[in-house]
């Protein structure tokens, strides 16, 4: 069975690359939809399964967990990335197994809130329930 497309997030934003811009630099010029690389690392000192993530001009943006690399590594010849956002930590990319191109997932819109009258109390409120019948239907 064909594992689903998922996203992952990146680690090491924060180290330095060789050369060239830096890593937290490049993934600001990241556009969501494009293209990202997976490369192994089999010489990496820290780990030999390290998987390294660069961006679509080839400069490094850090590597896949190494909680999902060993699996991830053994389906590299199929694996399709690309860049879905930056976050706090790093970039996150969205993944698939199976050859085809990923697709972005689409972000579910929340309901907007109206804003608070006077008080800066948070409205455990929302959204708006239907009221309660206190009279049992009568």
């Amino acid at each position: 069975m064909a594992r689903p497309a998922q996203s992952i997030a990146v680690m090491g934003a924060d180290y330095p690359n060789k050369r060239g811009p830096a890593r937290r630099f490049e993934m600001a010029l990241c556009l969501p939809g494009e293209r990202v690389h997976l490369r192994r690392e089999p010489n990496n000192p820290a780990d030999s399964r390290a998987i390294a993530v660069y961006s679509e001009r080839n400069v490094q943006l850090g590597y896949v967990p190494a909680e999902q690399a060993q699996w991830i590594g053994s389906l590299l010849p199929t694996v399709r990335a690309i860049f879905q956002r930056a976050d706090t930590f790093g970039p996150v990319i969205r993944v698939t197994f199976d050859g085809s191109e990923p697709v972005l997932p689409v972000i579910k819109p929340k309901p907007e809130r109206p804003p608070h009258g006077g008080d800066c109390g948070v409205d455990d409120d929302w959204p708006p329930r239907e009221p309660r019948d206190d009279f049992g239907g009568i």
